[in-house]
């Protein structure tokens, strides 16, 4: 699935990355706690989380993860903006929970991580 096509389902608007819409996501994590995205995670991953400091996107670049979408509305501060930018993560924001979120991609044929 492309991310332009999480884009949509969420109705997501896109914080940092445009160009990065067209990159393929062939599975997702969801989590608060970036300590088990270290335990279990898989390279090239989209991200659903609610955590919008710095942390999660040192974290993601350990994991390699590929992008991140905020769920809840959540705002990212001009420093994790700046440091996805440097990166070339993608950044997207729903105002859809992390349940639902994660719900509404699984029944479009998102998958879990491994």
């Amino acid at each position: 699935m492309k991310l332009s096509e999480v884009r949509d389902i969420l109705k997501a608007t896109v914080v940092v990355g445009d160009d990065k819409l067209v990159m393929e996501i062939s599975d997702a994590a969801a989590s608060d706690l970036m300590s088990d995205l270290l335990s279990n995670y898989q390279e090239g991953s989209l991200l659903l989380t609610g955590v919008t400091n710095i942390q999660v996107i040192n974290t993601s670049l350990i994991a390699g993860i590929t992008a991140i979408i905020f769920v809840r509305g959540k705002e990212p501060n001009s420093e994790v903006i700046a440091l996805a930018e440097e990166h070339g993560i993608p950044i997207l924001k729903s105002s859809y929970n992390m349940y639902s979120s994660c719900g509404m991609l699984f029944s479009n044929g998102l998958k879990n991580i491994r």
